[in-house]
């Protein structure tokens, strides 16, 4: 954790909403940061969904904010593209808290240097190709803010280089053991439909 943590200071030096890090115990493996009060963009999207369109234009700038910083010479390139900025590879809404003063992007273990238009693509891919929660109406409830928040993450950011970058974006992630027969098969028929 203690490059997570490097990146999260460096991240917030330049500007970026990160939780504070406090300190990283001796064996690296637990991190002391500043808490945030509030529930992640997921819960309030999930309990408010009428605020998706606010919170897609967050996302979106969110991403633009992000790719203005460079990527520091310590950190690791991106597993496809080549770029100089830095990229978070995991920005979406539950790793984004809306605190009280606005929004927190958490989870920085797969920080990278590379090109925008990477980072841009998986959070497309995640929106469109994340698992959905059971139950019919959540099914349904989902569908209809994922489809809404997927469009409004569009019209706020450029997407059009992003979409060259799916195809390796979804090869990538297709090996990602945390990735469900179900997600790996949106993703593919995601693909697919851009044909």
């Amino acid at each position: 954790m203690a490059t997570e943590a490097r990146v999260m200071t460096y991240a917030r030096d330049h500007g970026y909403p990160v939780p504070v890090v406090h300190e990283i115990s001796g064996d690296e493996t637990e991190l002391v940061m500043d808490r945030v009060d509030g529930p992640s963009m997921l819960t309030v999207l999930q309990s408010r969904p009428w605020s998706v369109k606010k919170h897609a234009t967050m996302l979106a700038d969110l991403h633009k904010e992000l790719h203005k910083i460079p990527a520091p010479d310590w950190i690791k390139d991106a597993p496809c593209g080549t770029g100089s900025q830095l990229l978070h590879l995991d920005l979406h809404p539950d790793n984004i808290m809306i605190g009280p003063s606005g929004p927190v992007v958490i989870d920085w273990s797969n920080a990278a240097r590379g090109d925008e238009n990477v980072d841009v693509a998986l959070t497309w891919i995640l929106l469109a190709a994340g698992g959905v929660p059971k139950g019919r109406v959540e099914a349904i409830l989902t569908g209809f803010v994922r489809s809404r928040l997927v469009r409004t993450f569009h019209k706020n950011i450029e997407v059009g280089q992003a979409r060259a970058q799916l195809p390796s974006v979804v090869e990538w992630k297709l090996k990602d053991p945390h990735m469900g027969p179900t997600e790996q098969n949106a993703m593919r028929d995601l693909i697919l439909g851009l044909k």
